[in-house]
């Protein structure tokens, strides 16, 4: 996936790391105000990127704290993360692969609009090791590695502080280009509860970036 950020050496080691997702793009470079509630722009570089901003948020209760998808198997904590200063989203970090990213800053999952989870789709073995060997060796698959194998009408309930389980059902899985991400398709205001969950995907290009996103779409269940 194409990523954007500072320019790194080409060593053996770097282009192995810079084949692993940090997530997937997410639209805009800079944050804006979409709907009462900022875009999450692209992140950083996997190589690059520190350990993400986990925020206390208000109302605990009412937040999230567990991702349930049954059909592939996961049940993962979830983590409410800020934009950093560049005005970035950055997945929980590589020792928290499996654990995924919830955008405080957004609608919570069982408000209208459109709540936004992030994941990792692979990271390192080892976090923190260097260097990463023998290409993809080093590699494992991380909490949203088989995000994109979900279907139309397959479950996902997001679990709140209070214990309540909302239920949300997917509606759509796409796949974009990530140079022509549809940032207003995804992040636009919509009327009623629904869920974004977004990691990357498609091909590994010739930077040793994945050039896609999956972005998986599911409105509230009755």
């Amino acid at each position: 996936m194409a990523l954007t950020g500072p320019a790194r050496g080409r060593t053996g080691a770097d282009r192995a790391v810079r084949v692993l997702c940090a997530v997937a793009a997410l639209g805009a470079v800079a944050a804006v105000l979409l709907h009462l509630f900022a875009r999450p722009p692209a992140p950083r570089p996997p190589a690059a990127a520190p350990e993400p901003r986990v925020v206390r948020v208000p109302d605990p209760r009412s937040a999230p704290v567990r991702l349930r998808i049954p059909a592939l198997r996961i049940e993962a904590g979830v983590l409410p993360l800020a934009l950093d200063g560049g005005g970035r989203l950055d997945p929980p970090g590589f020792r928290h692969a499996m654990e995924v990213g919830w955008y405080a800053a957004g609608p919570r999952p069982g408000e209208p609009g459109p709540a936004v989870l992030v994941g990792h789709r692979d990271a390192p073995a080892n976090p923190g090791t260097v260097p990463v060997r023998n290409g993809r060796d080093n590699i494992k698959n991380a909490v949203f590695a088989k995000l994109g194998r979900l279907r139309p009408g397959d479950l996902v309930e997001a679990e709140l502080g209070d214990g309540r389980r909302v239920p949300f059902r997917v509606t759509a899985v796409d796949t974009y280009r990530t140079e022509r991400f549809p940032t207003e398709r995804v992040y636009g205001p919509v009327p009623d509860p629904q869920l974004r969950l977004i990691t990357c995907g498609g091909a590994i290009d010739a930077g040793g970036h994945w050039d896609s996103n999956v972005v998986v779409s599911a409105v509230a269940a009755s």
